[in-house]
């Protein structure tokens, strides 16, 4: 698996991998070449070790009898974090740890699959950080992302994307897509804008009025 460091800091965004289901190795390469900084949280680390992947940061509680300095001499020079903290998760631990350093974007993988329950408040954390740090996660099948209150990108016809709701999200307005939204709402567990798909090649264009609104661009 390649390294990294190709790229100043202020120019791509982090990298984290998380301890869920693992991305392929052709996703993982892609984003290790443009990371300038790739943190790996505590429980991952053998794993990640076994694929050759450069690690700058190992984070967490370190609660599994796992021994931080075992780490340092294979991957000198490695930072280690320690963050006890039993009230957050250690992606979100992660998350801290690059906003103390100004870091404003992070891509995250690894995050998603495994248990249901960190599956689902590992995306849901995308909205919990977006005023302090910009969070897209990524697998074999999704790219998950936080829309602004007016969004436009080019797709081609086709395209698989959903648009999940967390909480109520008000006023959504559509262009493009194949079920389109005209001033609506969608709310998590009674209504969401799940399996759309994009209608023509072109720009494709969502705004909101108020809520938080996560994209979800797929890969069938």
């Amino acid at each position: 698996m390649s390294s990294h460091h190709i790229v100043r800091e202020d120019q791509e965004p982090a990298l984290i991998i998380a301890n869920g289901a693992e991305c392929s190795k052709e996703l993982m390469g892609q984003l290790l070449e443009w990371s300038p900084l790739v943190i790996v949280l505590d429980s991952a680390i053998e794993r990640v070790l076994e694929l050759g992947i450069k690690v700058d940061v190992l984070l967490g509680d370190f609660d599994r009898g796992l021994d931080p300095e075992h780490y340092r001499e294979k991957q000198y020079p490695l930072e280690i974090v320690y963050t006890p903290d039993q009230d957050k998760t250690d992606l979100e631990k992660a998350f801290d740890y690059l906003i103390s350093r100004g870091i404003p974007a992070v891509n995250v993988i690894w995050a998603t699959g495994k248990r249901a329950d960190h599956t689902i408040t590992n995306i849901t954390n995308i909205v919990r950080y977006r005023n302090t740090i910009k969070v897209v996660m990524l697998d074999d099948h999704s790219k998950i992302f936080l829309l602004p209150p007016k969004f436009e990108k080019w797709y081609p016809a086709g395209t698989p994307v959903s648009l999940v709701p967390v909480g109520s999200v008000k006023g959504i307005k559509t262009q493009n897509l194949k079920y389109p939204l005209n001033d609506e709402e969608l709310h998590i567990g009674y209504r969401t804008g799940s399996s759309n798909e994009v209608l023509h090649d072109g720009m494709v264009i969502i705004e909101y009025r108020e809520g938080d609104l996560l994209m979800m661009e797929c890969f069938d």
